[in-house]
């Protein structure tokens, strides 16, 4: 009888560690690893022909359309930068998809859907109009065309 309680306390624990795996998996397709690379290859990774607005040094910013939807996607020279802009761009509210020196930023709905093909961190902000009432500028400005994405939710979203 002692043989038998050691057996059975290793069954249970590898059937909760399978059991816990198993979890896991069925998550995995769902958030990819989070993509690198050029404006270019980001926006083809995103199915987007991007129409670039801003091609600088330090960042370079498209703005893509797509059957989900409208969204800006941006690159940046270092991740300092990338920091720095969402920094800015949060006092604007809306919703962001971050990877390592890139931001996709647009309602909330399109920023859930590119998740799934690119990965990333979804960052959301609340929404704080300016009063400027001029949402499809498309200036593509730091923090400048954010106002035409986000339900004004508040929070951040790890990746899966």
């Amino acid at each position: 009888m002692r043989t038998e309680r050691p057996r059975l306390a290793l069954a249970v624990l590898a059937l909760a560690l399978l059991s816990g795996c198993g979890a896991n998996d069925d998550e995995a397709p769902k958030t990819p690893r989070t993509a690198t690379g050029s404006l270019e290859q980001l926006a083809e990774q995103a199915e987007c022909d991007p129409n670039v607005q801003t091609d600088a040094d330090e960042l370079r910013q498209a703005n893509c359309r797509t059957a989900d939807g409208r969204y800006i996607l941006t690159t940046f020279a270092t991740d300092r930068g990338l920091r720095e802009w969402i920094n800015e761009a949060n006092d604007y509210g809306g919703s962001y998809l971050v990877g390592r020196k890139w931001v996709a930023s647009g309602d909330a709905e399109v920023v859930e859907t590119l998740r799934g093909r690119l990965g990333g961190t979804v960052e959301t902000a609340p929404e704080h109009h300016s009063g400027s009432g001029d949402d499809d500028s498309g200036t593509g400005g730091r923090g400048e065309s954010e106002s035409e994405g986000g339900e004004g939710h508040k929070g951040h979203h790890d990746k899966g």
